[in-house]
């Protein structure tokens, strides 16, 4: 056999058992929980922010920008939500690199995802009972959303991920907010049937289990940009993108319609610095049509402690080594500019 089976995991229940979350944190994170699904209810106007690392690769870091965001997100509150990205684990094309904190706590040694599983779950607690703002991760591995299910208040699922059946119902399952990106092709209608089946009941095998889901009438569009045959980006964030797409969604008849817009990856052709350029023409268009400014919920916007990207044995504290991130004080200054603008 090809497998070697290093060492059994935890399992969820076990680690949460473990590493509990406070109550008073718990009772902090429902309250919050409301007022982010108010936004997709369309109950709350407020515009989100889901924005942080691309990568959580350091605890230190991680929780010294959030701190950062703590105290913008006060000054903003009347018309933004903060919502930290603390992506622990990390897709990758080729399967090689950098995997994520849930698969290599230590930059400089060997992958322990069970003590990864620890680290991401440590590293949450910490953000959430020190800055009150409950996070994003990504659904890379379906099965490790429950090692943190009791901390989110926002899931998203991949570009590489969105066409996966055992995504698409696992998300049926969770009560949260969950973002489903339109595929590396930038076929929207594939992410239109990612959404409803998320929004409908399902019946499948998860973690050993047969499980019954009810569906997540939360479920939403998320714009990435996309990447051709040969390897161009292609942005899918301009007026004409945005339209075509909540004339489909309304074809579809899905509920709470929205759209998060993100400002990286392939929209931004991975030059990080045009995320502030994006998110004004962004805000220009929700201005300019009544449909799009009621569907458009927010951004996604990679930002970190120093602009730009390095290679992990740079050491540089706060600077992302996968994709380039926006630097701080560019930052806040985009922050400060949408409470304006929205």
């Amino acid at each position: 056999m090809s497998m070697e089976f290093i060492k059994k995991i935890p399992t969820a229940q076990e680690i949460i058992q473990e590493m509990p979350l406070p109550n008073h944190i718990k009772e902090i994170k429902k309250n919050r929980d409301i007022e982010i699904k108010k936004i997709f209810q369309n109950e709350d106007d407020k515009f989100l922010l889901i924005i942080g690392p691309c990568s959580a690769d350091n605890e230190d870091s991680v929780c010294e920008y959030i701190g950062k965001l703590a105290k913008v997100q006060e000054k903003v509150k009347d018309c933004i939500i903060i919502i930290p990205r603390i992506y622990t684990n990390k897709p990758r094309t080729t399967g090689e690199g950098y995997k994520g904190m849930a698969h290599q706590p230590d930059l400089h040694k060997k992958p322990d995802l069970v003590e990864g599983i620890r680290a991401i779950r440590r590293m949450h607690i910490k953000a959430l009972s020190e800055y009150h703002m409950p996070a994003a991760d990504e659904m890379l591995y379906p099965e490790n959303y429950k090692y943190l299910s009791d901390m989110l208040s926002y899931h998203a699922v991949g570009a590489r991920s969105v066409e996966d059946q055992q995504h698409r119902f696992t998300v049926s399952g969770i009560d949260m907010p969950v973002g489903m990106k339109n595929p590396t092709s930038g076929d929207i209608h594939v992410m239109l049937n990612s959404i409803k089946a998320a929004q409908l009941g399902h019946s499948f095998i998860y973690d050993g289990w047969e499980i019954k889901t009810s569906g997540n009438p939360l479920a939403h569009a998320v714009l990435r940009g996309a990447v051709d045959s040969y390897g161009r980006n292609i942005p899918n964030y301009h007026y004409e993108n945005l339209t075509y797409l909540a004339s489909e969604y309304e074809k579809q008849g899905l509920l709470n319609p929205a759209i998060i817009v993100d400002t990286n990856h392939a929209n931004s052709m991975k030059l990080y610095k045009e995320q502030p350029r994006i998110a004004r023409e962004v805000l220009m268009s929700r201005k300019y049509n009544s449909t799009l400014k009621k569907l458009i919920k927010g951004f996604m916007i990679e930002s970190y402690l120093v602009g730009g990207r390095q290679d992990v044995n740079d050491n540089i504290y706060g600077k992302s080594i996968t994709d380039p991130c926006l630097g701080w004080e560019d930052t806040e200054n985009l922050i400060y500019y949408i409470a304006e603008n929205v």
